[in-house]
């Protein structure tokens, strides 16, 4: 199997490379400001950037100034410090981490990076093109805090409405089992589809040596 190597993404130069992926891809256009403020985790397959997360360990949360001042005020989630809460952004699993080992691996060292910071709050921003943040909120079991319209901040482009949600860094631990599930269902179907190809391609050859 072939390994994946994973950086830390510090100077201005890869960082607005990740960010280049991460709009071609999911496309929203993160701030550079916010990058630079962030951990930035590239996944390399082959020395080409495939997957790559941000995380967010003291405020200036993006995902919060999308949730309007009313909700904020009937929501007693912002009762709680906002440097007891963490961000996760960018995420991004691209098609060359496509055998669920790979994944598997991707996945793993988000949660460790997350369960590391030590924060007791993680906040979860969703939009309609980010399958991965999708997987990723679906399995986590987060708590809804605002799903609605957005706006565009800083002439950036994001997108016309999103879902902001929050978990604990150990109900993401612990819901660790559910990654595992899926991940090895999906390794299952990838096995036994390639032995259905297989069993066809003999059947197929062996009818035309008896034709």
């Amino acid at each position: 199997m072939e390994k994946l190597k994973f950086k830390s993404i510090t100077n201005q130069k890869d960082t607005e490379a990740v960010l280049e992926k991460i709009e071609s891809n999911l496309g929203v256009r993160l701030p550079l400001s916010y990058a630079t403020n962030s951990k930035i985790v590239g996944i390399f397959l082959r020395g080409k950037l495939s997957a790559c997360y941000m995380l967010v360990t003291k405020p200036g949360f993006r995902s919060l100034l999308f949730v309007p001042d009313e909700a904020k005020r009937n929501n007693k989630f912002f009762k709680n410090e906002e440097f007891e809460m963490m961000e996760v952004n960018g995420l991004w699993i691209g098609p060359a981490l496509k055998s669920p080992s790979m994944q598997l691996k991707g996945w793993g060292h988000l949660i460790k990076d997350i369960f590391m910071s030590r924060k007791r709050f993680v906040l979860l921003m969703q939009n309609s093109n980010n399958k991965c943040m999708e997987r990723f909120m679906s399995m986590a079991n987060p708590t809804c805090i605002y799903e609605g319209e957005s706006f565009v901040m800083a002439s950036k482009k994001t997108h016309k409405t999103i879902r902001v949600s929050f978990a604990t860094r150990w109900s993401i631990v612990l819901n660790a089992p559910k990654y595992l599930n899926e991940l090895f269902q999906r390794r299952q179907r990838a096995q036994n589809f390639s032995a259905k190809q297989s069993y066809t391609r003999s059947l197929k050859q062996s009818n035309s040596e008896f034709a």
